[in-house]
């Protein structure tokens, strides 16, 4: 699953752990991306301490994984995927894309990135993923969006998993709240909320403004967004 940040991608995470035929893998890219762009993430020296910083390793290793569990699930943010890693392992997973509306994801995003940069939302890349796996698999891969899972989880979880040809379990609905030994370790820098949960939380409208300052941002990733939502599966 591609996603970008503060976009429910630890909540579908935790959804697909919970099922009896399904190991998670979180963000496997991300000590690389932090060792090759220098971002001053939360525990960014931790985290390329701890973790693969060779992508060819990363990839070699996800491939082995897909090949020897019924089903893999891996959350990846967009943004991880620099435009060096070469893309031709997508074509041996199955790939599904999870958007969020882009106000509300700078609003979260940028109380813990305070700035954020374009590249930093993962939209550019989301997109020019989509369109590599739309390309070479002939096909459009499924769109989901967040506030539509957070509104019907169910109906939403259902129409993914029959995109992906995979069985829906119920077990998808809910989990115990807690940490996972699956979590990456930068799982106390951004899933606090997370943690607390034990399902989806319901939607709540919020019409709060971004700073205008970031108004040419918005625009910006509302344009990128737009290409994707058009697909989202119904």
């Amino acid at each position: 699953m591609w996603s970008g940040p503060r976009n429910i991608s630890t909540a579908m995470m935790r959804a697909w752990e919970s099922r009896s035929d399904t190991r998670v893998i979180d963000e496997p890219f991300y000590a690389h991306y932090l060792r090759h762009t220098g971002y001053d993430h939360p525990g960014a020296e931790e985290i390329i301490g701890c973790y693969e910083t060779d992508w060819r390793a990363v990839v070699e290793g996800l491939l082995a994984d897909v090949a020897e569990e019924p089903i893999v699930f891996q959350k990846h943010m967009t943004q991880h995927m620099l435009e060096h890693i070469d893309r031709s392992w997508l074509g041996a997973v199955s790939n599904c894309f999870l958007i969020r509306d882009p106000r509300r994801m700078l609003l979260s995003f940028s109380k813990v990135i305070p700035n954020p940069g374009l590249d930093q939302t993962g939209l550019p890349q989301q997109v020019e993923l989509f369109n590599w796996v739309r390309a070479a698999s002939a096909s459009i891969p499924p769109v989901i969006e967040a506030k539509d899972v957070l509104r019907n989880p169910e109906r939403a979880l259902r129409k993914l998993c029959a995109a992906l040809d995979v069985n829906f379990d119920r077990a998808m609905l809910s989990w115990k709240a807690g940490q996972r030994e699956s979590d990456g370790i930068w799982a106390k820098h951004w899933y606090a909320s997370v943690e607390k949960s034990t399902g989806f939380a319901p939607y709540k409208e919020d019409d709060t403004p971004l700073p205008a300052e970031m108004n040419g941002l918005l625009e910006e990733c509302r344009r990128l967004y737009e290409q994707m939502a058009q697909f989202c599966v119904n």
